[in-house]
Formats: C-alpha cells, structure tokens, sequence
C-alpha cells in the first residue's frame, strides 16, 4: 500500500509519488517463465514418478522406472532446451536392481545400479550417449559390503563413495581395464565421508571429516591423479577447543587448495565458519570467524529480535565474555566468484511433535534447548516423534585466496520444512551481483545481493501453469525442484495437482523455464 501526504506543495507530492511507485515497481514480479511442459501423471503406486536432471545446454533428461511383470525399464526421455522431446528410450533392468543416482558428464549420462536384496555385491553403471539415446554397461566388481552415499565420473573413471562399518569408502572404476579398487587411505578409523570430488583434468579430492587422537575433529584432504593414486594427504588439525564439524574444498590454478566449512566446540552444534589455505607442499593456516563477527548473520531475524541478539553480543564483548551461538548448517560446495570464492549453508533445527496429541509441538531450536511451541492440554504425556527440518535462513560468504573474510549475507527461509536435509536456496552468481532463489509451494522466492549490500530484498513469484482457468493446488505438491540449467536460465520440476473453474482436476508432471528479468 502506497500513502502520500496531502499537506505539503505540488513538487514534494511528485517527488513522493515517484518514491513510491518506485518502491510499487521493485517489489513487482521478477521471475520470467519462458516455457512450461506438463505430462499426465496417474496415481499409480507401482511405477515411480518422474524427475528431471539438467544437461547444460543440451536440455533436460526426465527419467524414471517403469515396474514390468517379470523385469522392469527405466524410461528416458530427453528435452532440448526449448522443452521439445528429442528422443525417448528405454532401458531393462532386473527387478532386484535399484536406481542410486544419475550423472551428468560432458556427452555422456551415468546411471549407477546396485542389488536391492544384498548389501554387497557389484554394481552396475549403464552410459546412454545425450545424442542419440544409444547406451552400454559396466559391471563394477565389489567384494566390500557397503552403503553407497555418492557417485561422481570422470573420462577415464567412475568413483563410488559411502561407508563400510562406519568407515568411510571410496571405490575407483577405470573404464579403460574395467578394473575397480578401493582408494588408498580409508578403513582407518570411523569418519564422514565430506566430499568426493572431480575435476576436468580428472584429479580426484576427498574430504573426510573424523577424530585425530586428541578426539577433536579433524579434516582429512586427499589428492589421488587421475589413475586413482594417492598424491598427498594434507590433515587440517583445529585449535584445542574446536572441532573442524564438515568441510568443502576447491583447488586453485595455482596447485593451492582452498577448504571451508563449520566449526564448534561440540560435534553437533557450529559456532562459526572457518576457512583454510593448503600450499603445494601441504602447509596450512586456518581461519575462524564466529557467527558473532559477521555483519548479516542474524539479518533473517525480525528488526527487534536482531536488535536484541545483537545488544547481547554488545555486551558480551564489553565483559569480554565468550559469545557463543550454536547452529546446524547445511554446507554447499565452494562457488567461485569475482576472484572470490562464496560459501553458502542452510541453518535447520528438527522438529518434534507428540503424535496425535492435540497438535502439541516441540522444536529443538538453533541453540539446542527444547522450545514449546502451542500446548492445548499441558498434562498430556507421551513420545516425540521426529516431524521433520525446519529451515530459518541461508547464510552466504565471501573470502579471498589467502581465507580472509570480505563480506557475509543472508536469506530468510521461513516456511519451509522437510522430512530429509537437501539443497534449498540456489546460488547464481553473475558479473555484478548473486541471485538467491528457492522455490517452495509453486512460489519462488528471490534476494539479489552485491557482496554485503543487498540489491532487492525478497520477491515471490507463483509460476503459472498453461491455461489461466487452472489453478495450483499448492497444498498437494509433490517433489518440487528448482536447479540452475543453463545461461540465464534455471528449471522448476515436481508434480502438481491442477483445479479449474468448473471443478474439474489432473495431476500432472511438470517442468518450468525461469528466467530472471534483467
């Protein structure tokens, strides 16, 4: 709502209705959809839904499994970037082998397989060629019982990561000998595996997290070449009264090598960022900053709230007292950018509940201590159950090569909760500012930021599906998915239930162009 003053001369009400129309105009649509495709989806309890995984600027690949009275097909269709069907195929599998991930490198598409029954066991990788649709298979021999978590490629290899007896694990795949081993290094000592990571020049890192003898957590980075052997093993060792909790890392031109990530004085809990450098003969320094020294960290928050915990942070550093805020972050890969490199965390705390209790709901809260929430009947006794991760904002981070902090921001995330921790909040960043996006009941929420400063402040944005007369039925939307694609564009997925004017309904599969207006 716009309110202008009627007392005052005719140049300061032209000045004040530009101020304000300008003000009208920024918070107006920002969000362009430039194409949209829909396919019936039935409810059916047997075939599994279809998803979308983005090929850069070859299109899109929708797949999904297809159940068969003696084997099954995983079903592939692929769009160009115009949303045009290119090619549809067909791929059968055995009924007893599950699909774990999908892949994406330069001309090839990677889909990983392995034994629903048996823990142990091969595995099985089918390529199907973008082009055309034609694919093959590789058996990938495996004596190890474990629990696959990751899977990434490269053109002479596949590497399959996840944990054996709590250990982690990496298996190495040469595509030349159809050979695999396991990656020197691991079955040491209970750990998390952080990142498994690949690049161009087909050099592998992997980042694991566990505790040095001290019992403190430490960071194992271990560079192997392009055969699978290990080069150098760099360990990052905290301060005595820290834990290094998760990290990511990046390798410069240059042979350096960045990592980033949480730190707490507990396991569970981060208290802050740090960031640390890796010269070429192993030499490392780190860097911490607590979630204290940064400017934007508690921007998320309403005016009153932050200006209490900021007065508290005020007073603390007068006592020289410790300040000291513990939060769970959801830590993302490093982005480069503008010579910098940006880290980006979600901040999420579990949510409880007692089941069919009159909606009586507890929260752990970012600060670990149960918060209740509404209570109708406070003599009501019974077991929490766990009702999913409640998500409050996106904390983002600039630093230079050498782990110096140059700037921080934020981006409120109030409305979302989910059963599994994923990537919300999108990162894009382009010559002169960062996009920030995430899509949420058919609603994409978006924050422009330029380092420290904030360009526009959150905007929203419902898609829209092809005929104006339907309606989304926000509420009953499943699998949404927003991802950047290509260029300027990024794609929205998932599957929707669509009502229009005279009653009448479908559920749908859909796939969204977006654009950003410029």
């Amino acid at each position: 709502m716009c309110f202008i003053s009627t007392v005052c001369d005719w140049s300061r009400r032209a000045c004040l209705v530009l101020f304000f129309v300008s003000l009208c105009l920024t918070a107006s649509s920002q969000i362009e959809q430039v194409g949209r495709v829909e396919l019936l989806a039935q409810n059916d309890d047997e075939n599994e839904p279809l998803k979308a995984m983005a090929l850069d600027k070859k299109g899109l690949l929708l797949y999904r499994r297809l159940r068969g009275k003696k084997e099954d097909q995983i079903e592939l269709t692929k769009l160009d970037t115009a949303l045009h069907e290119n090619w549809k195929g067909y791929i059968t599998i055995s009924k007893n082998l599950m699909l774990l991930r999908v892949q994406h490198w330069q001309e090839l598409m990677f889909l990983l397989f392995k034994d629903r029954d048996y823990i142990g066991g091969d595995f099985q990788i089918a390529v199907v060629k973008i082009a055309n649709g034609d694919y093959g298979s590789y058996t990938v021999k495996n004596l190890i019982p474990f629990n696959p978590t990751e899977f990434v490629v490269t053109n002479q290899a596949a590497m399959i990561g996840g944990y054996f007896n709590y250990r982690p694990i990496v298996v190495y795949y040469s595509f030349a000998d159809q050979k695999s081993k396991v990656l020197p290094g691991f079955f040491n000592s209970p750990g998390e595996l952080n990142q498994l990571k690949t690049y161009k020049d087909g050099s592998i890192d992997v980042v694991v997290s566990a505790r040095n003898f001290e019992k403190r957590k430490s960071l194992w980075i271990r560079n192997y070449d392009v055969q699978g052997e290990l080069i150098k093993t760099t360990i990052l060792q905290p301060d005595e009264d820290k834990n290094l909790i998760f990290g990511r890392s990046v390798k410069l031109a240059s042979g350096e090598q960045i990592v980033a990530g949480v730190y707490g004085r507990f396991t569970e809990y981060s208290r802050g960022i740090f960031v640390a450098g890796i010269n070429g003969a192993g030499e490392y320094s780190i860097k911490y900053y607590n979630f204290a020294q940064l400017q934007n960290f508690f921007s998320y928050m309403k005016a009153k709230r932050q200006k209490r915990v900021k007065d508290r942070i005020e007073r603390k550093k007068i006592r020289g007292k410790k300040i000291k805020f513990n939060y769970r972050l959801l830590v993302h890969d490093l982005v480069p950018y503008q010579g910098q490199f940006v880290l980006m965390g979600e901040a999420f705390y579990p949510h409880y509940s007692y089941p069919n209790r009159y909606n009586t709901v507890y929260s752990a809260s970012p600060y670990g201590s149960m918060i209740p929430g509404f209570i109708s009947n406070p003599l009501v006794r019974g077991d929490l159950i766990f009702d999913g991760y409640q998500y409050t904002h996106a904390v983002v981070i600039g630093f230079d090569a050498a782990g110096k902090l140059r700037w921080d921001n934020s981006f409120e995330i109030n409305d979302v909760k989910t059963m599994q921790l994923e990537q919300f909040v999108r990162i894009k960043p382009e010559a002169d500012r960062i996009l920030l996006t995430y899509l949420f009941e058919n609603t994409i929420r978006t924050k422009i930021i330029r380092d420290g400063e904030v360009l526009e402040g959150k905007t929203q944005d419902q898609m829209k599906t092809n005929f104006n007369f339907e309606k989304v039925d926000v509420r009953n939307t499943e699998q949404e998915h927003l991802d950047y694609w290509y260029g300027d564009y990024f794609y929205a997925s998932g599957i929707q239930h669509l009502k229009s004017d005279v009653g009448m309904s479908r559920r749908v599969f859909f796939v969204n162009k977006l654009t950003y207006k410029k």
